[in-house]
């Protein structure tokens, strides 16, 4: 039978494949579309937050704006800002530093380990050694998700992920898949602005349509809300078959009416009905386990994304998480949750201009059903 472990080569011709192909063809006008709504979503989202400071907003081209304040001015591209410098943004998203950083000083992190596509042994060791599923992961040099695939239990799912996470980065590294609720809190220069307790993307099913059927059903609806409900499309990548797997199910099942399918265990690409503000929720020694991180990161504004099964307990008590530290945090699951609105661009703003010694504005928590970000 063959064993793709064994074929190191051929591993790396697929990730060059994969990375040509990414390059020279043309995503689908669906993605395109979801690509302009996100964008429309931080422009509106930093043109609200100028206009409640008295700030000017100019657009630059290629969705950069520069916002200027009397004789002061900053630059803004999506959730790209100039609190934190490159070194900060690449430290965090050097998985494999951010794990001995928070190990040296006796934060939990997922076990893990740093592998590459010329030798998969020591990931087989690894994943055999565990009797929980893995998850693989590119080593370092991107975020939200991408190249992120859960549910590894076997050798060719090993091999497949591996390839995936080499193909959207470096090398991959694998980590143990910790149970339990996800959670991003928002920092800023060590104050905890917003806690999301943030579900996976799932839909629920009518009884007459295939699994894959329903997730065209929701990217369609997706794409018809204009950003309300979603920053993007539900991707078909390697999580939803092991996400499905998982569940018993393919993309061709017909799951029974009523029955709730996770469609994918990567947290990124869920919707706003997916998200809700959780502050209350997390015990205080998990907020200061959090704040530890983000001092050690060396960031002044961060997301740290937790995993814990018990949120009334701290993350060394209850077996829970820092699953990573996120530079920049992305926007959308503070601005879009079923329970209302938090404006980080404001916040940013304030802190990039320095007016924090001012009367803060009040935060306005929008009630019932999400609604788009309002200008």
């Amino acid at each position: 039978m063959f064993d793709p472990i064994r074929n190191p080569r051929l591993l790396r011709l697929w990730v060059l494949w994969n990375r040509l192909r990414r390059k020279f063809v043309r995503e689908s006008s669906a993605h395109e579309e979801a690509d302009r709504q996100l964008s429309a979503f931080y422009e509106r989202a930093w043109r609200d937050a100028a206009a409640q400071i008295g700030a000017t907003i100019h657009e630059l081209g290629s969705n950069l704006f520069e916002i200027r304040l009397g004789t002061r001015r900053t630059r803004v591209w999506h959730h790209y800002t100039a609190l934190d410098s490159l070194v900060d943004h690449h430290t965090v998203r050097t998985k494999g530093v951010m794990h001995r950083l928070l190990a040296a000083h006796g934060l939990p992190s997922p076990r893990h380990l740093e592998i590459t596509l010329d030798d998969l042994a020591p990931a087989v060791r690894f994943l055999e050694s565990t009797d929980r599923p893995c998850v693989i992961k590119p080593a370092c040099g991107t975020g939200g998700g991408v190249g992120v695939v859960t549910g590894i239990r076997t050798r060719w799912q090993l091999a497949r992920a591996a390839w995936a996470a080499s193909v959207s980065g470096d090398h991959p590294i694998i980590e143990e898949q910790v149970e339990g609720e996800n959670y991003r809190l928002l920092y800023l220069d060590g104050e905890l602005l917003d806690v999301v307790r943030r579900e996976p993307p799932g839909v629920v099913a009518d009884g007459t349509s295939t699994v894959r059927e329903l997730l065209e059903r929701v990217n369609r609806e997706r794409l018809q809300q204009q950003g309300a409900v979603s920053h993007g499309q539900l991707t078909l990548n390697l999580d939803v078959h092991t996400t499905l797997q998982r569940q018993g199910l393919t993309l061709h099942s017909v799951p029974a009416a009523g029955t709730r399918v996770r469609l994918k265990t990567v947290i990124n690409e869920n919707s706003s009905l997916e998200n809700v503000t959780a502050r209350d929720e997390l015990c205080p020694e998990i907020l200061r386990e959090a704040a530890q991180a983000v001092e050690l990161s060396g960031l002044r504004l961060a997301g740290v994304d937790i995993i814990t099964a018990d949120p009334r307990r701290s993350l060394r008590d209850s077996g829970g998480v820092i699953l990573e530290v996120n530079s920049p945090p992305g926007f959308f699951w503070h601005y879009h949750k079923r329970d209302g609105s938090f404006p980080i661009a404001l916040y940013i703003l304030r802190a990039l201009f320095d007016l924090r010694g001012e009367p803060a504005p009040p935060v306005d928590y929008l009630s019932g059903s999400p609604q788009p970000l309002r200008v």
